[in-house]
């Protein structure tokens, strides 16, 4: 086996995240066998890692459900929202992390400081554009208000344990977006 790269340093950061374990970034760096140095340098701090590693599965399930979305009626946004979530709660291990990091996770995911907030709102707002141009829904607000709302408005049913105390709803969420974006 060849010098250890930053793809496996990614590769070990979405095992980690998938098994939800952690992100401890000096035993990520003993497993590479390189340096705590060598990692920080590839990928930034543990709070950025975890941020680019959800962020690749987040663009990855997004476009496989609006893959699967293409050929329903009316607007498709709240069916791929809705399906990410299914998909982010359907995994045993992520739903305990996201349940045992809440408040870490809502820090580090809602807020500009590592991107992810802005990078999911952007991917919302292109399908919230395609569904404009193909007729889907009719809405008057611009785009990237309808995608900052409806991120914000997710944000608010995933962080529930965090704001009021109460489990993550993400069924509740895509209702809310359906009522939202109407054909």
């Amino acid at each position: 086996m060849g010098r250890p790269t930053k793809d496996d340093a990614y590769r070990l950061g979405r095992r980690t995240y998938l098994n939800g374990e952690r992100f401890d970034l000096g035993r990520m760096a003993d497993e590479l066998g390189v340096n705590r140095v060598t990692l920080y340098r590839w990928v930034g701090t543990k709070e950025q890692m975890l941020v680019d590693v959800t962020w690749q599965l987040t663009d990855l399930t997004l476009r496989q459900e609006w893959e699967k979305a293409k050929d329903s009626p009316g607007p498709r946004v709240p069916a791929v929202i809705g399906g990410f979530l299914r998909a982010m709660f359907s995994w045993p291990e992520v739903r305990r992390f996201n349940e045992e990091n809440n408040a870490f996770l809502m820090r580090v995911m809602t807020t500009a400081e590592y991107g992810f907030h802005a990078r999911l709102v952007g991917a919302v707002r292109g399908y919230v554009e395609r569904d404009v141009a193909e007729g889907r829904t009719t809405d008057t607000v611009p785009a990237q208000d309808l995608a900052y709302a409806c991120v914000r408005l997710v944000e608010s049913y995933v962080y529930l344990p965090s704001i009021t105390g109460a489990p993550p709803a993400p069924e509740a969420a895509q209702r809310v977006l359906e009522a939202l974006l109407r054909p």
